[in-house]
């Protein structure tokens, strides 16, 4: 039987994975979900999507895009969710966990849910009853606009169910994708949200005057503490400098597609945070995952100090400069 791939989603990353099945050559049939009337009949008439990665070119079937989230769901045998973390309990509001039955979901957000201080898969199989075998996660150094540009790129699925993963990694690999498989979904998903705080703790160093010889540093002592707090929620034998951990915070990190260190930089600059959020019109996820994060770390009590200081800066109105001065003391 031909699967039937859903997205949920009309950002950058959602129409990068678009592409990816559309490109690859695996028979399957695509559904669209997004909110944004407008820019689904833009989608229709001309092919492209008119607010991200707009030289993408969409081939879905006019009929198989769509704002009624429960009919995109109900057609999927796979069910892509890469909306903000933030907006998921929102997205899904009108689904129940029996529109899920059956159905692997695969989460390609890179955050925690608010509120409920959870990363996807916990929500999901805890609030929507999905066996944690019918769970994936997307990871990985990618960033959507270089998928967009076609330039060689590496992701990993992650499943319990590695027949799962394989298969679903088999739809996304194409001449300038590459996938691996791993059984960490937990590992990866935490090392996801992380690495988009030590983004926004990169552009917030940048920002206040660091040079490249402290951001070494920085990003070196980033990946000890991603280490120490996913040994200490899920200790499995892992490499932490797979790309789906190391190679996945050093892209978020340095690059310039970053909108977590966009961000970070703009804090450092002087920026408040509600006047840098309004300025670059996307959702930089480490920025509620500082919050979920200190919440979630209360339990844990793992030492992570960069952390802290992003959490100090964005929630409790530290000075940049000053934390980041104090960091500098705690790092080696």
């Amino acid at each position: 039987m031909v699967p039937r791939v859903a997205m949920i989603g009309g950002g950058s990353w959602a129409t990068a994975i678009i592409k990816m099945l559309s490109d690859n050559i695996t028979q399957k049939e695509m559904y669209w979900w997004m909110r944004n009337t407008d820019a689904i009949s833009h989608i229709k008439t001309y092919h492209h999507n008119p607010n991200y990665l707009s030289s993408v070119e969409v081939r879905i079937p006019d009929a198989n895009i769509s704002s009624n989230i429960r009919d995109i769901v109900n057609s999927a045998d796979y069910v892509v969710l890469n909306v903000p973390a933030a907006f998921l309990k929102e997205t899904l509001k009108d689904i129940g966990p029996e529109d899920l039955e059956g159905k692997k979901i695969v989460s390609a957000i890179k955050g925690i849910v608010p509120d409920e201080n959870q990363i996807i898969g916990e929500f999901l199989h805890e609030k929507y009853k999905v066996p944690l075998e019918n769970i994936l996660v997307i990871s990985g150094p990618c960033h959507a606009e270089e998928v967009a540009l076609e330039k060689l790129s590496y992701i990993t699925i992650a499943s319990v169910n590695l027949q799962h993963a394989e298969s679903f990694a088999r739809m996304l690999n194409t001449r300038y994708i590459k996938t691996n498989i791993s059984d960490d979904i937990f590992g990866t998903e935490y090392a996801a949200v992380l690495k988009n705080i030590y983004a926004v703790a990169s552009g917030i160093c940048h920002g206040v005057g660091y040079g490249d010889n402290f951001q070494a540093v920085l990003i070196s002592n980033a990946i000890r503490e991603i280490n120490r707090f996913v040994s200490a929620v899920h200790p499995i034998s892992r490499d932490i400098n797979e790309s789906a951990y190391l190679g996945d915070l050093l892209v978020t990190a340095y690059s310039q597609f970053s909108r977590n260190r966009t961000f970070g930089n703009m804090v450092g600059k002087g920026y408040t945070v509600k006047s840098a959020q309004l300025e670059m019109n996307m959702i930089a996820e480490g920025y509620y995952a500082a919050s979920c994060m200190h919440v979630i770390n209360k339990k844990y009590k793992v030492d992570m100090p960069i952390s802290r200081a992003v959490y100090a800066i964005l929630y409790e109105k530290h000075s940049p400069v000053i934390e980041m001065k104090l960091l500098t003391e705690q790092l080696n």
